[in-house]
């Protein structure tokens, strides 16, 4: 393999004219610039110079070189300019991977103020199983995975970083006696018949261990799947529904919604990001842009000035050392 550095000296040499003027310009002695050149003919196994008047020209493979060196530093001056872009977060790529609910009300915000800033970062976001994502995460297929996970979890390989937490409310139909009133004890749902709105997974982990928090396993009578099906069985009147404040924003005209106390589910939204890609700029600002959504997604505080859903930025649950 040829010498990039000497194939340097050899443009310096064909474009200065002479010896002694390539090694004034690259700060060589003569000597050492022949040197160079003699090594790299015997690499290229064919002459490089020849003697014109007091100074030198190239050859035909010399000047086939000298032009070949001359891009290698036109494409090393790129990769430094794009090195230090992508070290200042100004350009590079992410793979991004979240679940819906997440995505249309705290990605896809987030991704627009990032893109905003960050024009000349790649983005690839696309919606997966809320179940675990992170296998993705762990094996590099993916760079950032948006998840439900408690606050004390941990998974070796990665970081969380908390985002919000989404509190489940209520749903009723209307006219339910229970609608009536503002806030409801989880237990006044024990004897009700319930729509499922969860899939295996964590979300309906968080629901299943408040119940049986407060002493019961619902009875679902109909399984829902998602939140806007769900709210649609529980206006038809077959039954009461939890659905978490995220999944709320399009409310059925049919259903009436509640807060819910003793204990109120809440389920932690976190951002997991691999150890090996943790401090990578452009991937910092796009966690910033995620805190600044969870932020901004955030209800007023509720009664007794308690927030109706807390939100932490860059919480950090670590890997525990071995």
């Amino acid at each position: 393999m040829l010498d990039v550095r000497r194939l340097q000296v050899l443009r310096s040499v064909v474009t200065s004219g002479s010896v002694s003027a390539a090694a004034t310009a690259l700060g060589y002695t003569p000597s050492a610039v022949s040197q160079q050149v003699a090594a790299l003919e015997r690499q290229a196994g064919t002459a490089l110079l020849e003697r014109a008047g007091r100074g030198v020209r190239p050859t035909a493979a010399g000047l086939l070189l000298a032009e070949h060196a001359a891009a290698i530093e036109r494409r090393l001056a790129e990769a430094g300019a794009a090195l230090a872009d992508l070290l200042t977060g100004r350009n590079g790529s992410l793979t991004v991977r979240y679940f819906a609910t997440a995505g249309a009300e705290l990605v896809a915000p987030a991704v627009a103020a990032f893109r905003a800033d960050h024009p000349g970062v790649r983005l690839d976001l696309a919606s997966t199983d809320p179940a675990d994502p992170l296998p993705e995460v762990l094996d590099g297929r993916a760079d950032l995975a948006v998840v439900v996970r408690p606050r004390t979890a941990e998974q070796p390989g990665l970081r969380l970083v908390h985002l919000l937490d989404d509190p489940y409310r209520a749903v009723l139909p209307k006219g339910h006696p229970l609608a009536a009133r503002r806030v409801l004890d989880l237990a006044d749902l024990a004897g009700e018949p319930w729509v499922g709105s969860e899939r295996p997974g964590p979300c309906l982990d968080t629901v299943l261990d408040a119940c049986a928090a407060a002493g019961f396993r619902p009875r679902v009578a109909v399984d829902g799947e998602d939140y806007r099906a769900a709210q649609g069985f529980v206006a038809a009147g077959l039954g009461v529904a939890l659905v978490p404040l995220l999944g709320l924003d399009r409310r059925h005209p049919g259903v009436a919604v509640r807060r819910l106390r003793g204990p109120e589910p809440v389920r932690t939204i976190q951002a997991a990001v691999r150890e090996g890609a943790w401090g990578q700029p452009v991937l910092d600002r796009l966690l910033d842009a995620l805190g600044g959504r969870a932020r901004a997604a955030a209800p007023p505080p509720g009664p007794r000035g308690e927030s109706r859903r807390t939100v932490t930025r860059r919480t950090v649950t670590r890997r525990r050392s071995p």
